[in-house]
């Protein structure tokens, strides 16, 4: 927690406006009820840059990335396959398709912020039950299948959003920018967006976190300690994607934070899913407040996409897990 807030705090000190930290602190600070009125040295700008701009991004960011990682953990641990996110499970992708069409066609601005991630949703979970008809077999999941499952789906959903993008000339910068992933241009409208979706979703991630435990020993073993495994499995997918949806439709396709994050985690601190679930959502929001801040200073004053960020650094991260998982296969063949 020290270490999200020191980041929180370093980050909204970092940007092109070349605010001194004291100055934005002092804005912030004066912002607060009990505070006497800010100092007139500060002019309107400025504090429209700290208080609507980069704070809000850096709340967006942090909770995004908490929604991403309590995902990834969850998908983990109910699927026992530590490759398993919502990046490769192609969940993101479906999620992407209805908050794409919802973008595209103008329904966002008809119909409400809140109707974004509950079509995302939907779509979500209809990609997710075809990513695992695809995969099972005989009543049963192997994991290199779910994974192939997942990527060609992705692949399939990802060409679909590039359809519907081309379809609207009026949007398509617009829609494409959110394709690759972003948090520009985003508000407070969004950060109370978000917020509810992760106030629920952690807590029952958490309540369930003894059970993905019991999950590790194989679903006829967690049966047989009192778990109730069909329930379990439905309730934490349904609130992973949730999680998922909501951070898709307002960051658009930000992949690999639900796979490094929790993997990390796991090896810092072992096979605890009681540990692992609070710690990703901590480290999602560590990372993504960083991966963004990265994003829009890197290149400034251009912005480079969230998304690119984030792959740079999964990509490979994805390529070693699947390295290793090779190795710890040959090695008990051997």
């Amino acid at each position: 927690m020290l270490l999200l807030l020191a980041s929180v705090v370093v980050s909204l000190s970092i940007g092109s406006s070349g605010l001194p930290l004291r100055d934005v602190w002092g804005i912030l600070l004066h912002q607060l009820p009990w505070m006497p009125a800010a100092d007139t040295k500060w002019d309107a700008g400025d504090i429209a840059i700290v208080t609507q701009l980069r704070l809000s991004r850096v709340l967006l960011g942090m909770l995004v990335g908490a929604c991403l990682a309590l995902a990834g953990a969850g998908f983990q641990g109910v699927l026992r396959n530590p490759l398993a996110d919502p990046f490769t499970l192609g969940v993101a992708s479906g999620c992407s398709v209805g908050a794409a069409f919802m973008i595209v066609f103008g329904l966002q601005s008809a119909l409400g912020l809140w109707t974004v991630p509950l079509v995302a949703f939907v779509t979500g979970m209809v990609t997710l039950l075809i990513v695992f008809g695809l995969a099972r077999a005989r009543g049963a999941m192997n994991v290199e299948t779910l994974i192939l499952s997942g990527v060609v789906v992705q692949a399939f959903l990802g060409a679909l959003v590039t359809f519907l993008v081309t379809m609207s000339q009026s949007v398509v910068n617009e829609a494409m920018f959110w394709l690759m992933g972003s948090l520009s241009a985003r508000s407070w409208a969004h950060v109370r967006l978000v917020a509810p979706f992760l106030i629920v979703g952690l807590p029952v991630l958490i309540r369930y976190a003894q059970h993905l435990n019991l999950f590790a020993f194989g679903e006829r073993h967690a049966a047989h300690l009192g778990v109730n495994v069909e329930r379990t499995k439905l309730i934490v997918l349904v609130m992973c994607t949730l999680l998922t949806a909501v951070a898709v439709s307002v960051a658009g396709v930000v992949g690999f934070v639900g796979l490094v994050v929790p993997h990390l985690i796991r090896l810092l601190v072992g096979p605890d899913y009681r540990i692992i679930v609070p710690l990703s959502a901590i480290g999602g929001g560590f990372y993504l407040v960083w991966a963004d801040t990265l994003a829009r200073t890197a290149l400034s004053p251009k912005e480079i996409s969230l998304g690119i960020v984030t792959a740079l650094i999964g990509a490979p991260f994805f390529a070693y897990l699947l390295y290793r998982r090779k190795v710890q296969q040959g090695g008990a063949a051997s």
